[in-house]
């Protein structure tokens, strides 16, 4: 057990490659929500971009082509979804769950021909002048290009729904679609486009995920992410800010318990690590409940992040000062991201303002 054997500026290099598939996937959902459709088969959708994806890098010797065809057979997964659920006006929650088993099944039919190939991958893309920086220059500017552009699309994506006219209307559409409707704006056509560009971006996150973070095809490989990318949307409060801050929460404890266990530390002997890292998360969220240019209020910030940061703090002093016994578990530390992001995700949606779109989930009828 050696806690010199973590690089901090490799692990937070690691965190961005870690953290782009959830973060691909979380805003392509956001826009489908914020447009009042919910969606559950984006697992399906990205396990299905990664099997595609692959499958067209290694015949193609071209990841770039292995993202195009990844993106579209995601969009062509949630087309099938746009018309059951807007067209047919079939429940979305059914529709969603049973792509996702189908999306399922079917990357592991198209995979199993390429299980133990390699495919090319993306080169790094070092941005000049920057990349040579010490520290900040490999954390932040030595990386694929994926990475860049799912941070180009956290600022396009806030631009669009926050300052544009397309991006108002599909938000108009999302809270009263009836309204939406009277107003003459097409629901249904909104709501498809809203739903192709949320297919498209879990593709690309799965793809992400075979061609680039694991080169390679393995059934069932993406584990989970589009269900975290679902649970981010909603704890997030539909936010973008948020949704960038969960994606790369999960993806550092991610990260973080991966080399965790490389350097033989269980987790008992780690968890004042783990419980550490969420002192100053649970900070930032009671400081940003207060309001800009006001002093910081104890009142203001409201008990349950200061309750879960003090809590988390205490346990941390604890496991310094007495000492953990080893030999816990693996398998609670790989599942520790996961729980640890709900965790903190929840205290963040305990804001009270969780900023749901008001057609989130209902069927529109034009007759109405």
């Amino acid at each position: 057990m050696d806690f010199g054997q973590i690089n901090p500026v490799l692990l937070a290099a690691s965190l961005m490659v870690a953290s782009t598939p959830i973060l691909l996937a979380a805003l392509g959902e956001m826009v489908v929500e914020k447009a009042g459709v919910l969606n559950l088969g984006v697992e399906g959708m990205m396990i299905t971009g990664a099997v595609v994806g692959f499958a067209v890098g290694v015949n193609t010797a071209s990841p770039g082509a292995g993202f195009v065809a990844a993106a579209l057979a995601g969009a062509g997964l949630s087309l099938v979804f746009a018309l059951i659920t807007q067209v047919l006006k079939s429940n979305q929650v059914a529709t969603g769950l049973a792509l996702t088993l189908f999306g399922l099944g079917l990357s592991s039919l198209i995979g199993k021909p390429y299980e133990g190939m390699k495919s090319a991958t993306l080169g790094k893309l070092p941005l000049p002048g920057l990349a040579d920086l010490p520290v900040v220059g490999p954390v932040l500017f030595q990386h694929d290009p994926m990475v860049y552009l799912s941070l180009l699309a956290v600022v396009l994506c806030w631009l669009f729904l926050g300052y544009s006219r397309a991006g108002l209307i599909l938000r108009a559409v999302g809270e009263n679609h009836e309204a939406a409707h009277a107003l003459g704006y097409k629901v249904v056509r909104v709501r498809v486009l809203a739903i192709l560009f949320g297919g498209a971006m879990a593709g690309l996150g799965g793809a992400y995920v075979s061609l680039v973070r694991v080169p390679q095809w393995t059934e069932g490989m993406t584990s989970g992410a589009g269900w975290i990318a679902l649970a981010i949307v909603v704890f997030a409060s539909w936010r973008t800010g948020w949704v960038l801050f969960g994606a790369y929460l999960f993806g550092g404890l991610t990260v973080l318990q991966l080399n965790l266990q490389a350097a033989g530390i269980a987790l008992l002997a780690a968890l004042p690590w783990l419980l550490g890292a969420l002192v100053p998360v649970s900070l930032l969220v009671a400081l940003a409940k207060q309001l800009p240019g006001r002093r910081f209020s104890l009142r203001k910030a409201g008990r349950w992040p200061l309750i879960f940061g003090a809590a988390a703090g205490a346990a941390w002093l604890l496991g310094l000062l007495t000492g953990f016994a080893t030999g816990a578990d693996t398998l609670l530390l790989t599942s520790s991201p996961y729980l640890v992001t709900i965790l903190v995700l929840v205290v963040i949606s305990m804001r009270g303002n969780h900023g749901a779109p008001g057609s989130l989930g209902r069927v529109f009828h034009a007759s109405h």
